[in-house]
C-alpha cells in the first residue's frame, strides 16, 4: 500500500492466465467500470503477484500473496473496504481463499498432486468480513458446482460465466473464455459491487 492516507475501497484482483502483470486487462477494465460508481470515494487496486502461467500449481503462490495483502491492509487502514476479484487462473486463486478446492484437484494429471496446494489455507477468519465485494469471471471451480457464491463470502459474491466457456461450464466454444470484456460482464459485476459499497 502507498503511504499517506488510507483509500476507501482496495481492489485485490488475481489475473488470468497469460494476461499482463498487475490486475490484468480484464480486471482493469472492472476497475475502470468501478471507480465512477462509488461517487468520488478513492480507490486502489492491487494485482496479486503470482506467475499466471499454465502451471496451475502456482496459483497456490497468489492466494497467500492476497492473504498477506489483505492483511496487511486491514493492519495499516482498518477501516477501508476490499474487494476480491479473479478471471479464470485468477478467480481459483480467489477460490482457494474461500475455501474451495482449486482447480488443479479435478482435472487430468494434476489430480494426484493435490496435495501440492495443501500450504494454501483459506483465508484468515478474522480476515475474511474485511472482503465486502467478490468478483470472479470464468471460474474453473463453477464446472464443479462449486460457485464462489457458496462459499464464506455467500451473498458478498458474484461469479459470472460466459455461455459457451468450457472452463466454467460445460460449454465446448473455447473462445468464450477469452470475451468476457465485450459481454458486459464487468459492467454487471461492477453494478453488483458497488451495490455493496
Amino acid at each position: 500500500m502507498a503511504e499517506g492516507p488510507c483509500a476507501d475501497v482496495d481492489v485485490v484482483f488475481a489475473r488470468g492466465t497469460g494476461e499482463p502483470g498487475g490486475v490484468g486487462t480484464l480486471g482493469q477494465m472492472f476497475i475502470d467500470e468501478l471507480r465512477p460508481q462509488l461517487g468520488g470515494r478513492t480507490v486502489t487496486s492491487y494485482g496479486v503477484n503470482y506467475p499466471a502461467d499454465y502451471d496451475f500449481l502456482n496459483a497456490a503462490s497468489g492466494a497467500d500473496d492476497a492473504e498477506a495483502h489483505i492483511q496487511s491492509v486491514v493492519a495499516q487502514c482498518p477501516s477501508t473496504k476490499i474487494v476480491l476479484g479473479g478471471y479464470s487462473q485468477g478467480a481459483a486463486v480467489v477460490d482457494m481463499l474461500a475455501g474451495i478446492p482449486p482447480l488443479g484437484n479435478k482435472v487430468g494429471g494434476l489430480q494426484e498432486r493435490v496435495g501440492d496446494f495443501g500450504s494454501t489455507a483459506p483465508l484468515a477468519a478474522e480476515l475474511v468480513p474485511y472482503v465486502r465485494a467478490v468478483a470472479v469471471f470464468g471460474n474453473p471451480s463453477t464446472k464443479f458446482s462449486l460457485p464462489i457464491t457458496g462459499s464464506v463470502f455467500g451473498d458478498r459474491a458474484i461469479d459470472l460465466c460466459k455461455d459457451g466457456d468450457p472452463i466454467c461450464s460445460r460449454g465446448r466454444n473455447p473462445f468464450a473464455h477469452s470475451d468476457y470484456m465485450s459481454t458486459g460482464m464487468t459492467t454487471q459485476a461492477a453494478n453488483f459491487v458497488a451495490g455493496l459499497l
